[in-house]
């Protein structure tokens, strides 16, 4: 069988290294990547540390607008997709790239695999709420990471060939933890103590485009009292400076880092504050509290249970739970059995 993989930022980096040697222990996969996330720091070093193969396609799309972004994807994946004749294409998550992968596929009358299919934040804003409603419904397998995401595509009347597999990102976090201890080196480079930082994301547009929101967030991080370690992604370092923000020396601005550091750094923190969906997650997958700096989250499980908590980005909201938010109770097996890599291509094939 003949699979075409598409990636294009972090998050699917992660999620293709949990199943992209196994589609290839019995079936030939062409893995394409757009380029959408195109700094060292933010792809080439993904590939490095967790193993993926190397792309067979690197369509170096880099940024833009969505439309001209998710354009150039499309242009050049129809003629990968003429070429290669794949038997199927599969995408992860909620990125352009995705979106520009299983529209190309679907015009072709090439079937579309989603992985993370179903998550929903009810907020037709956001480019990412767009993109995987608009992959579901093209899609005929769609691989559901939790319960709620199955009931949310049952309520927009898909139903067929819907599997709730478990999370892939769960795989990857219970495959690489151990060989993350081992093998990451930031702390020689920051010299923390364990228990005694607040790790802390910021990426999103919604949150650094808008000075209101990216300031409010800064703000709370300049007044905790806690020893902050802010990875800085591009666009935010960007806004920063561009609003002439002021960080205090209670922060400490990193590179963005790979993902072996990343889950270090998760493993060794008190509590991690972000707006990443991923890190959300992942902070679950550490037993680590969890602040979300978002108006709603798609893994409103992680809510419910009681180890993540959404205050958006008001000052008051961040701070206070900064000092005061500590989750009760044990933590619920919400994320599968570590094995959805598994199910996924079991099923497909």
């Amino acid at each position: 069988m003949k699979i075409i993989t598409i990636v294009g930022a972090r998050p699917q980096f992660i999620k293709a290294a949990a199943v992209s040697n196994i589609i290839r222990e019995e079936n030939k996969e062409i893995l394409i990547h757009t380029g959408q996330h195109y700094d060292n720091n933010m792809s080439d070093i993904f590939f490095n540390e967790l193993g993926i193969p190397y792309p067979d396609y690197n369509l170096q799309v880099g940024s833009g607008n969505h439309g001209e972004q998710t354009g150039k994807m499309l242009i050049e994946l129809e003629k990968i997709y003429l070429e290669e004749k794949p038997d199927l294409v599969l995408v992860y998550g909620d990125t352009n790239s995705t979106l520009a992968g299983a529209l190309c596929a679907s015009k072709l009358l090439i079937p579309v695999a989603h992985v993370e299919a179903g998550l929903r934040s009810f907020n037709m804003s956001m480019p990412e709420e767009q993109n995987r409603i608009l992959t579901d419904h093209i899609s005929k397998y769609l691989f559901a990471p939790t319960d709620t995401a199955v009931a949310n595509l049952k309520n927009e009347g898909v139903v067929n060939n819907v599997h709730n597999v478990g999370d892939v990102m769960y795989d990857a976090t219970i495959h690489f933890k151990n060989k993350a201890l081992e093998k990451s080196q930031i702390n020689e480079k920051l010299k923390l103590t364990p228990g005694e930082f607040i790790l802390t994301t910021i990426h999103r547009a919604e949150n650094t485009n808008d000075i209101n929101r990216l300031e409010g967030i800064i703000k709370a991080l300049n007044e905790s009292e806690e020893q902050i370690i802010l990875p800085l992604h591009p666009r935010t370092k960007k806004y920063i400076d561009e609003y002439k923000l002021m960080i205090r020396d209670n922060i400490k601005i990193i590179e963005p880092v790979g993902y072996l550091d990343m889950l270090y750094l998760e493993m060794m923190s008190k509590k991690i504050v972000t707006d990443s969906g991923g890190v959300q997650k992942e902070a679950y997958f550490m037993g680590k509290p969890c602040i979300t700096m978002r108006d709603e989250t798609e893994w409103i499980e992680t809510v419910n249970v009681g180890w993540n908590c959404i205050v958006g980005t008001d000052t008051t909201k961040i701070l206070k739970a900064i000092m005061n938010f500590n989750p009760l109770g044990e933590q619920k097996n919400i994320f599968g059995d570590g094995n959805a890599s598994n199910k996924i291509v079991r099923t497909i094939v």
